[in-house]
């Protein structure tokens, strides 16, 4: 991951920004909404989710280059859309009038976050390294990852890049004797568990406010939206992995077409607060993008892997 930072910072920032500019433009001017409403919109659907492209890829037992980036993408730039989330809500109530205050409330944000996952990930390696009890250090990190959100949150910054920057201090550790050696596995397994409760959770949500919603009529709406984020995903990978082309961070573009297609969205669309503009008919239209890229892209994901050749039964690919 740290030598792909590179690409996968810019892919989960500027990406991000980019897709959600995008498709903020084209539904103003498409579909005639506000651009409060249009730009809590594009923000909102532009972060990727792949919960089940990465369900596949563990399936069909493909590793390597490609699944890290898909997956590393998908959970930093979640951070990115969350803080530019509250800066368009800021923008669109006029607490946030300022270009230059915005910027700043941004870069807060990202950076609060960021140093509040370090902090408690630091005082995480701290306690555990006084204990070689396997259910206290399970215990440790659970504090940890709510614990730095919480954190994050009060002072109002980004939580979701609090819990992120604190499971990667835990994940990374490299000492000589690390504090969780013994149980590792042991570790492994809790929360490969809990991430398995938690994304079907997340899709049986996701499902039950599908069911809820009345798409016709604002079928056009829906249609625009799905055409305009695809549209935006394609800007987001396309152009951005082609800054690389002739380094030694060149991304193929077998592994550009699946991270284009694998953009699926999730769960950031259940977080929509009641209060926001045209709520409704951003929640409609959400979910009908959710339900595309759900059913259109997460079920076609492994004809298109067998199809580039990085697919042959359950090889492991790099």
């Amino acid at each position: 991951m740290a030598k792909d930072l590179p690409v996968i910072g810019l892919l989960a920032s500027v990406g991000v920004l980019l897709a959600a500019a995008l498709t903020a433009i084209g539904m103003h001017y498409a579909v005639g909404w506000s651009w409060a409403t249009a730009g809590a919109f594009g923000v909102l659907i532009s972060a990727t989710d792949p919960v089940s492209v990465i369900a596949t890829f563990k399936e069909a037992g493909v590793h390597g280059r490609l699944r890290l980036l898909v997956e590393a993408e998908s959970l930093l730039n979640d951070g990115t859309a969350a803080v530019a989330f509250v800066v368009v809500l800021g923008l669109s109530t006029g607490s946030d009038s300022r270009w230059l205050g915005t910027a700043g409330h941004f870069l807060l944000a990202f950076g609060g976050g960021i140093l509040a996952g370090l902090m408690v990930g630091f005082a995480l390696r701290l306690f555990a390294a006084r204990t070689d009890d396997q259910v206290v250090e399970i215990t440790f990190t659970a504090l940890a990852a709510y614990g730095s959100f919480f954190l994050a949150e009060h002072f109002h910054v980004s939580g979701v890049l609090a819990s992120l920057t604190a499971g990667i201090m835990t994940g990374s550790y490299r000492g000589p004797q690390p504090p969780w050696a013994a149980g590792r596995a042991r570790l492994e397994s809790f929360w490969e568990y809990i991430a398995f409760v938690v994304n079907s959770l997340i899709f049986l949500l996701i499902g039950a406010r599908v069911a809820q919603q009345h798409f016709a009529g604002v079928w056009l709406a829906v249609l625009v939206a799905i055409a305009l984020v695809t549209l935006g995903r394609a800007l987001a990978i396309y152009p951005l992995c082609a800054l690389f082309a002739r380094t030694a961070l060149n991304v193929s573009m077998r592994h550009q077409h699946v991270l284009f297609w694998g953009g699926l969205r999730g769960a950031l669309a259940l977080g929509l607060p009641p209060d926001l503009p045209q709520h409704e008919d951003i929640v409609t239209v959400c979910f009908a993008v959710v339900a595309f890229s759900i059913f259109a892209q997460g079920l076609t994901m492994q004809p298109l892997l067998r199809r580039l050749g990085e697919l042959k039964g359950r090889t492991t690919i790099g």
